[in-house]
């Protein structure tokens, strides 16, 4: 039966957001510094912590008055009522009359959710128990090869969430992982990409794992009939139940492709594949670093879970990171976030919240299927500081448009190398206050004087110096980098993705817009592997096509 939609009262004719619109045309004109100066409380009263997590949101354009219109807006538009039925398991995808249970992945043993009659909890256990006993297998060398040698490279084939999230994780958690084993991820129908890894592994001790829960993601199913012809090169058939699993839910298409259904790793269509590293799909995670690491992933994220569900929207982490994002969207303009993690293995993370946000959020009508009168998600973007400072935060300090930023950083390092954890944080605080304060032309004066230069030639240099200062960030603090940590930050963008989407009432789980391209290009595909001319196209397309044909002789 198909879902029944209710039909929302648009945003902009929200009272909350009308009194944010009013309080937003003086807000416009302040200034971080003046802000900073008249309130030495300012930075206590806008920071929180929640599930090990530390949030600074003192260096957005926000005052008390602010964010008490902003956590009206998100009560007036239901966001308490809305999260409290994603975590009871009503059907909220409506457009595809699904459950949004990715928070189910990571309850404890023993807690009760029931859905459609079924006992959530038990199934999302005993496949953790199967991934424990398999990894535990791998890990400890009892699984071997065709030909008795234990596995020393596992490699994840994959396509958006089922490549991004695990191969995140697995870099974040660098640290944690055993030296035995390397773990490999491939997801680019582009064959260079999975050709490189082929050239770096040995079939006789190389695991697959093919992650589509259809097992016919065009992308995905390439790459791994790809890796069975490598395999087949120097084994058998009957091998390949020894080097290949399955994160999927088709048993007989694995049977077809040669991997024993013992072997097979469900997971279910309440898990959407950008929340779906907690799920199977995180099976190379427990491989990389172990069941018992992957455990405190999950329990990470499940605190901030229970701190999203039950803390007042006054401190909750979540809806604060969401409210200010929101009000920076929406009332400053600001059409881009910039993610600026101070942690080299976070060097995935920003595009891992570039799926998890702008495929969730990247939407143009409601639910109702409405069009949103105001502007949705931000692009969002980065790189690791303090790479990030030498390639393009220019543009960000002194550029014509003001791009907000969130910078993450850990207090402490898993490393032992002397220096460089301190000079890590020192760019990091100075890069927020810079953006903060920036430099005025007195400032810039007073710097310049006392030198060689002459009063014109300090006022010709003066605009090229001068910052305006003015941009918003926040500042998100751990202690270090581990699995507990990495799960509740992880948790902590879903929650403010999803909050953001009740705001502007979109379904933000579907993802309609990634199928066109995907249709059109198995029609184009028949075109240059042999079909007649195409005809069907622009002109542009067209010509494209027969160029690629002329090029390959077809």
């Amino acid at each position: 039966m198909p879902p029944t939609i209710m039909r929302q009262p648009a945003l902009t004719a929200t009272a909350s957001y009308l009194a944010l619109e009013s309080h937003a045309a003086d807000a416009r004109h302040w200034q971080l510094r003046a802000l900073f100066a008249a309130d030495p409380q300012r930075f206590p009263a806008l920071t929180t912590d929640a599930a090990g997590l530390f949030l600074d949101y003192s260096k957005n354009r926000v005052d008390a008055t602010t964010i008490a219109l902003l956590l009206e807006l998100a009560r007036e538009r239901g966001v308490e009522a809305r999260r409290d039925a994603m975590f009871a398991g009503d059907k909220i995808n409506l457009t595809e009359h699904r459950a949004v249970l990715h928070t189910a992945l990571r309850l404890p043993r023993g807690a009760a959710l029931t859905v459609d009659g079924q006992d959530v909890v038990a199934d999302v256990h005993a496949v953790l128990d199967r991934m424990k006993e398999f990894s535990e297998r791998v890990r400890g060398g009892a699984w071997l090869g065709h030909s008795g040698k234990p596995i020393t490279d596992i490699v994840n084939i994959g396509i958006g969430g089922s490549d991004l999230g695990p191969k995140m994780v697995t870099l974040a958690l660098r640290s944690y992982a055993r030296p035995r084993l390397t773990t490999h991820f491939v997801s680019n129908v582009d064959g260079h990409d999975i050709d490189a890894v082929l050239g770096r592994v040995d079939p006789a001790t190389t695991l697959f794992i093919i992650a589509s829960k259809t097992f016919v993601t065009a992308e995905t199913m390439l790459n791994a009939h790809t890796a069975r012809s490598w395999f087949l090169a120097s084994a058998t058939e009957a091998d390949l139940a020894r080097h290949f699993v399955a994160v999927s839910t088709n048993t007989a298409a694995i049977k077809a492709f040669g991997i024993d259904p013992a072997n097979m790793f469900p997971f279910w269509d309440w898990v959407g594949g950008r929340y779906s590293v907690w799920s199977s799909i995180g099976l190379s995670v427990a491989l990389a670093v172990g069941f018992g690491y992957f455990s405190d992933l999950l329990a990470g994220a499940h605190a901030m879970d229970e701190h999203f569900r039950t803390a007042p929207l006054e401190t909750n982490m979540p809806v604060l990171l969401a409210m200010t994002g929101f009000w920076n969207r929406q009332f400053l303009g600001c059409a881009t976030l910039s993610i600026a993690p101070y942690h080299q293995d976070l060097s995935r993370f920003p595009a891992y919240l570039q799926q998890l946000e702008m495929e969730s959020n990247g939407k143009r009508v409601t639910q109702s299927g409405a069009a949103v009168d105001t502007p949705t998600c931000p692009v969002v973007w980065g790189e690791c500081g303090t790479n990030a400072q030498h390639a393009y935060f220019q543009l960000l300090h002194q550029g014509t448009d003001v791009t907000p930023i969130d910078f993450i950083a850990t207090l402490r390092a898993t490393h032992d190398l002397p220096g460089h954890h301190a000079a890590l944080l020192a760019n990091c605080f100075a890069q927020s206050e810079a953006f903060m304060k920036g430099k005025t032309a007195d400032e810039v004066r007073a710097d310049l004087q006392g030198g060689a230069l002459t009063a014109a030639e300090i006022e010709a240099l003066v605009p090229h110096k001068t910052f305006p200062g003015n941009r918003p960030s926040n500042t998100i603090l751990m202690d270090q980098l581990t699995p507990l940590s990495l799960g509740a930050l992880i948790a902590l963008y879903e929650h403010k993705t999803f909050v953001q989407g009740v705001l502007w009432d979109v379904n933000s789980f579907d993802q309609w817009g990634v199928e066109l391209g995907k249709v059109l290009a198995q029609q184009i595909q028949s075109e240059l592997t042999g079909a007649p001319a195409p005809q069907r196209h622009d002109s542009s397309t067209n010509g494209l096509i027969l160029m690629a044909k002329a090029a390959q002789h077809i």
